[in-house]
């Protein structure tokens, strides 16, 4: 049975103490994505990362290992989730699915605890995987492409998918909570 594992962003402290906003695994196109991949046979979970607005790399891989992600998982990372799939990947020998990465973060000018992203990015990343794909668009904020140029010097086997004027892909700069072009990448 295939899987899917989708990682959420960082909130900051303020994002992550208003009441009013879900939580980072249920919001912007999230949901929407966890039903279609259900719909599609796909056995989707979006976990709720520990450490909210402080994350601890630890705590987050150890979260994600209780899926035991696998050959048959699929892993979708979201800004400092794509990020921390990076991480993780470069860390492990362990094969998986197909792996998309939307506006991943590296933190190049170091916003949260400088050990979550203290690790070399391993160039065959895209080895362990049955496709790496990163999508990104020109108008996100500044530390954000820095990272893609970072993944574009290191990933050379990665597929990079360009937009404009969908921000940082959250509710705000998409305007919709459904995020067609990041099924069709998965589903492909």
């Amino acid at each position: 049975m295939t899987t899917a594992i989708i990682i959420h962003g960082y909130n900051d402290k303020s994002e992550y103490l208003d009441a009013n906003r879900p939580a980072a695994s249920n919001d912007h196109w999230i949901p929407w994505l966890q039903r279609q991949l259900l719909l599609s046979g796909i056995e989707a979970q979006t976990p709720e990362m520990p450490g909210f607005y402080e994350p601890n790399y630890g705590g987050w891989k150890k979260m994600l290992e209780r899926f035991e992600p696998g050959e048959n998982t699929i892993l979708v990372g979201h800004s400092c989730g794509g990020g921390f799939l990076v991480r993780w990947l470069s860390e492990n020998d362990r094969r998986v699915g197909k792996v998309v990465l939307v506006a991943p973060w590296l933190d190049p000018e170091h916003m949260i605890d400088e050990n979550f992203f203290k690790f070399e990015i391993d160039t065959n990343i895209s080895s362990k995987t049955a496709g790496l794909v990163v999508m990104y668009s020109t108008d996100d904020s500044s530390d954000v492409l820095k990272s893609i140029e970072i993944l574009k010097l290191k990933l050379k086997d990665a597929r990079f998918q360009e937009f404009n004027g969908k921000g940082h892909f959250v509710l705000d700069s998409l305007k919709t909570e459904k995020f067609p072009e990041l099924l069709a990448a998965i589903l492909d």
